[in-house]
């Protein structure tokens, strides 16, 4: 039986990934590799996990030993796992690169030595930079603008260099923001949501009129398997969507799902440093292959903040148990070390894993 690699597979957009592979490829073997930083959760994917159907190896990107060992046998490369939030990256730079551009090239070379015969490489919409008016499609010249897009931009530099040297058989995606259920709450969507399930007001920055579009983590999925499925080696896919959105016209969308509007649900906070007005991109060019998305953020958000509402216990770390305990009685903050966990998986530090226990499982992968 072949196997399917995919990075990152245990944070949000890389279990959406998971979800959607497993559906699509149900004779292959799944192997999730992922660091487990903050962002990454083991809950994300244990419905895989604990059912057999998918294996979590703990390892980094840019160790080059761990990658060959996952990636040895796989017929399909999807390469997700990334340091993403911006406002992180201006910090700490350093690790965006270690792991968005040593990790990516690191992939790529243990893909050349093992072989592999596809591969999809996760990228971003903020490579093109800012878009002030119209939309930019997959032939615009990148200009990124921060850390993290310029961390992502030589990521693409890098996969060039290897479908031109190497004919290696990489197809690149980049979208639009993403939303849905698992997004770590640093993200402005999930952010907002967890302030009002804790009666606490929603951050904006500067005038909140930055614009962003906001696609369904769902229908991203699906389109990356879609790219696995007719993409062209060494070809760009742009995966978008038409709805677009201000900060505040966000946070006036969830908040009016609490009650009233009322100006002190929202507090204006001094902007961060280089932060684009706007992104815009074109997905004509995934359009006219069958691609589309289905779902759109106003629909959608019913659901998810009832999502939100039953794991807020997740992001104890973040707001306390006091809080969260007062916000959510029905659902208690609980102690995660009750919880079972599969032998392959326990540590000390559950969900973590230490680099022995990640070369230990990535040895059994044939």
């Amino acid at each position: 039986m072949s196997h399917i690699v995919i990075t990152g597979g245990a944070g949000f957009a890389g279990s959406h990934i998971v979800d959607e592979v497993c559906r699509a490829y149900p004779d292959d073997r799944v192997l999730i590799l992922d660091k487990m930083t903050y962002a990454g959760d083991v809950r994300n994917v244990s419905h895989h996990v604990f059912s057999n159907r998918a294996q979590l190896m703990v390892g980094d990107v840019a160790d080059l030993d761990v990658c060959r060992r996952a990636v040895q046998g796989a017929r399909l490369v999807i390469h997700a796992a990334a340091e993403s939030h911006v406002d992180n990256s201006f910090g700490n730079s350093l690790e965006f690169t270690r792991t968005n551009v040593v990790g990516t090239h690191s992939l790529m070379e243990a893909c050349r030595q093992q072989g592999v015969q596809r591969i999809v490489h996760v990228s971003t919409d903020e490579v093109y930079g800012e878009v002030h008016s119209g939309s930019v499609d997959e032939h615009t010249v990148l200009r990124p603008t921060n850390p993290y897009s310029s961390s992502k931009a030589a990521a693409e530099m890098i996969l060039r260099g290897y479908v031109q040297s190497y004919h290696l058989p990489i197809v690149t995606v980049r979208a639009n923001n993403l939303f849905g259920s698992r997004q770590f709450p640093e993200k402005i969507i999930p952010r907002f949501i967890c302030h009002m399930l804790l009666e606490r007001p929603l951050p904006l920055h500067g005038n909140g009129q930055n614009r962003r579009h906001y696609l369904s983590a769902i229908d991203f999925a699906k389109a990356v398997v879609f790219v696995c499925e007719k993409g062209q080696e060494g070809e760009v896919y742009n995966i978008g969507t038409t709805d677009e959105f201000t900060n505040l016209q966000v946070a006036e969308m969830i908040a009016a799902h609490f009650g009233p509007l009322r100006s002190e649900l929202f507090e204006f906070v001094p902007d961060r440093p280089f932060n684009d007005a706007r992104y815009a991109i074109s997905w004509e060019r995934l359009s006219s292959m069958g691609w589309t998305p289905t779902r759109h953020l106003h629909s959608e958000l019913p659901a998810l903040i009832a999502w939100y509402r039953a794991h807020l216990a997740r992001y104890v770390e973040l707001f306390g148990v006091e809080a969260l305990d007062r916000a959510c009685p029905e659902f208690p903050t609980v102690d995660l070390s009750d919880l079972p966990v599969p032998a392959a998986l326990r540590s000390d530090r559950w969900p973590l894993a230490d680099k022995e226990l990640a070369v230990t499982a990535a040895s059994d992968v044939q």
